[in-house]
């Protein structure tokens, strides 16, 4: 059901307001190019700084946009699991295709707290869900026999894997066989190699062309040309956590005039050291040029 590029989507904000128009032309450029999946309200979304309500707006806004021509995964997780019904419930609502819910961050639950969080969320809500493990972010690993138990819910249909970790991925192919995305961008190849579906991608915010061909590419059976991309688009996948996501993802994006250079507190803009870094990247891809394409 989600496979292929799937962009983790950027909030544009002006003047410290969400900028709606800007979701809707961001949707736009992502379909034109290839992405299979939106993916709003995520990390890279900057969710934690969002009102429910302003969550729940962008949702409508993509899902309009998009218009049924893509999938619409809205981010709803929360460390409250009252809280991840409330939203789950109010993106189904919204007319979301599913719910990307991020493991409860901070209070750190034990792996059958990360089950009982996710069954309960199950229960109240009908609509797909996809897994979001990102202990790095989160202060909690779910481990791959934890989703290996949630895969007996029959709403639970995937996993964006964001650990880091070439071996977990090894594990969580072995135990189950749950749809898995790739939730890190410069792993993505290799663990399309393992098995995996596609990407839930922050690279594709600026390059989503490149990321939809690589895996198109991957898909055709056409191994060598997908490792070349892959290589081509790396330094962009690293530098693009050079600080913390999604810092540098929405300069380079209010550089390419997608949106305005503006995050809310308590993140600020990228640092001066590594402007000039990014955009030699951007320049050595050409991006400058295809980015409107």
């Amino acid at each position: 059901m989600f496979t292929g590029s799937c962009v983790a989507l950027i909030t544009p904000f002006k003047n410290g307001q969400v900028d709606y128009q800007k979701i809707t032309a961001l949707v736009e450029r992502q379909i034109k190019n290839g992405t299979r999946v939106i993916c709003p309200c995520g990390c890279t979304g900057q969710a934690a700084t969002l009102s429910h309500d302003e969550q729940i707006r962008i949702i409508e806004a993509v899902v309009a946009a998009a218009n049924g021509r893509v999938k619409v995964v809205a981010g709803t997780g929360s460390n409250s699991t009252h809280e991840a019904i409330i939203l789950t419930r109010r993106a189904k609502e919204a007319g979301a295709d599913a719910a990307l819910m991020i493991t409860p961050y901070y209070n750190k639950p034990t792996q059958d707290g990360l089950f009982k969080h996710y069954e309960a969320v199950a229960k109240e809500v009908d609509i797909p869900i996809v897994l979001y493990n990102v202990p790095g972010r989160t202060g909690v690993n779910m481990l791959p026999s934890t989703v290996a138990r949630l895969t007996k819910i029959e709403t639970i249909i995937a996993i964006k894997e964001a650990s880091g970790n070439i071996n977990q991925v090894n594990e969580l192919m072995e135990s189950c066989s749950i749809t898995v995305l790739s939730g890190d961008d410069p792993l993505t190849l290799p663990m399309l190699a393992l098995g995996a579906a596609g990407v839930v991608s922050v690279t594709a915010n600026v390059a989503p062309f490149q990321v939809a061909d690589m895996i198109n590419t991957w898909e055709q059976g056409k191994y060598k040309h997908a490792q070349e991309i892959h290589f081509r688009l790396l330094p962009l996948s690293k530098i693009l956590f050079c600080e913390t996501n999604p810092i540098p993802v929405q300069w380079i994006m209010s550089h390419l005039g997608f949106c305005e250079d503006e995050l809310r507190s308590p993140l600020f803009s990228l640092s001066e050291q590594w402007q000039p870094k990014i955009l030699a990247v951007l320049e050595k891809l050409r991006l400058f040029k295809q980015v409107a394409a």
